[in-house]
């Protein structure tokens, strides 16, 4: 199984782009990986909420196969423990799931037909964070997942 992380726009925070590498570099170990930043649309600051998150959804859509299975990385999604997340993962990869890919929306969320492409919604947290650090919380959530998976040392319980 393919994992791809889209995300709109790039992370001016280079501690988080730091980190975010670290833990992609790991989760190679385990999975095919694609990491695409989603360009911000030309105009963004002129855009109200709902045309940039349309303008936004589209340049996401034009990433996207019919047959992948997308899950929108977003407040009102399902929450899980790390192990249950790591049961979640493994789930698609039982299902025959060939590409699973994870969307990181801009600053304003996502616009309805994002949420009418999804397959699911994942909560990180009952709190908002940044979309510029979600991509590290992510990828370290990614990273131990795996390990859970593979019974290694990194998750402790």
């Amino acid at each position: 199984m393919k994992i791809k992380l889209l995300v709109v726009g790039q992370t001016s925070m280079k501690f988080a782009e730091q980190g975010f590498n670290e833990f992609t570099s790991r989760i190679k170990h385990y999975s095919d990986f694609e990491f695409v930043v989603i360009v911000n649309p030309k105009n963004s600051g002129r855009l109200d909420s709902a045309e940039l998150k349309n303008k936004e959804a589209e340049n996401i859509l034009a990433k996207i196969q019919p047959q992948d299975f997308v899950v929108l990385l977003d407040e009102k999604g399902a929450e899980f423990s790390s192990v249950e997340f790591s049961a979640f993962l493994q789930k698609r990869m039982n299902s025959g799931v060939k590409n699973l890919v994870f969307v990181v929306g801009g600053a304003f969320g996502f616009s309805e037909k994002m949420y009418e492409r999804a397959n699911s919604k994942l909560s990180l947290s009952k709190m908002t964070f940044s979309h510029q650090l979600i991509r590290l919380i992510f990828a370290e959530q990614l990273y131990r997942a795996f390990t859970i998976l593979r019974n290694e040392k990194y998750h402790n319980e």
